[in-house]
């Protein structure tokens, strides 16, 4: 079984040699390594170079991060895809457990498995919230970690690449919109990927934006946001605004105000749950000085 495995990288020249070789080391599967590099300036391309013919690589200026895998899956033939971005890794004998996995479940189009957040020196500091298959719970929380995810090409064919609109939430679309057309998911709980989480890093750095992408996503892949992401919208707002522990009561207010002008905004109505939610998060919040 040939196994891709994409790589979009960008100014990533401290991680992307730990990246390489965690790909390198795999076994299990005739694996196609491809790196598409958006221009970096720092060392990337060097490493790159020394690094040697066992991966194919371009650096070129390019969209962004979902263009690059875009390129990356149309540049490959494999029928088992991975993505694995130029700051997180792979675990030992990862493609050879997902490789067996699909080879003994061919009615399987998508492979998730369980992960770590890891830190700049790949310290392993906290599990990855990963959790069993559920459509309607994936809605509510993206409990599906990239780099331990992989899907047949058979998938991309039919249902299409990544979102090249999406800036944030490329891959949280990709699951929704599989799982939205009955694509079949399978959940591997097994250690398969270390994702890299450090202030830095794209996610992190730009939270507002985030959540207001993923509520832009999901209004149009199903018309509605769920209450949850308002409220992860609403925190993304206030919490850098406002100390929850010295202003409580103004906090509540806050949160109040944010939360009904979004659900508004996405959702056209407030929902009866998120009218008791308000309404308890004000009682919490009203008699603290």
């Amino acid at each position: 079984m040939r196994v891709s495995v994409v790589t979009p990288s960008y100014n990533q020249g401290q991680f992307i040699q730990r990246t390489l070789e965690s790909v390198a080391s795999q076994d299990g599967a005739d694996i196609d390594h491809v790196i598409f590099d958006g221009g970096s300036t720092d060392d990337t391309v060097k490493v790159l170079k020394r690094f040697g013919n066992g991966i194919k690589w371009i650096s070129e200026k390019d969209k962004g991060q979902t263009d690059a895998v875009n390129k990356g899956i149309r540049a490959t033939d494999g029928e088992i895809i991975g993505w694995l971005n130029s700051d997180d890794i792979y675990y030992p004998n990862a493609i050879a457990r997902v490789t067996a996995y699909f080879e003994a479940h061919p009615e399987v189009d998508v492979i998730y498995g369980m992960a770590d957040h890891i830190d700049l020196v790949d310290y392993a500091f906290e599990p990855y919230p990963t959790e069993p298959w559920n459509f309607e719970r994936l809605r509510d929380t993206c409990f599906i970690c990239q780099p331990a995810a992989f899907f047949r090409r058979r998938v991309v064919e039919k249902h299409g690449l990544l979102d090249e609109q999406l800036n944030y939430c490329m891959d949280y679309e990709f699951w929704l919109r599989l799982g939205k057309a009955g694509v079949r998911f399978a959940y591997l709980e097994e250690k398969l990927a270390g994702s890299r989480l450090y202030a830095e890093n794209k996610t992190l750095g730009a939270r507002l934006k985030v959540h207001g992408e993923i509520n832009d996503m999901q209004k149009t892949l199903f018309g509605t946001v769920p209450d949850r992401w308002l409220w992860n919208y609403a925190h993304a707002v206030i919490d850098e605004r406002i100390d929850r522990h010295k202003s409580p009561r103004w906090f509540a207010l806050r949160m109040i105000i944010v939360m009904l002008k979004a659900a508004r905004r996405w959702n056209g109505h407030i929902s009866p749950e998120m009218r008791i939610g308000l309404r308890d998060l004000w009682r919490r919040f009203r008699n603290r000085s």
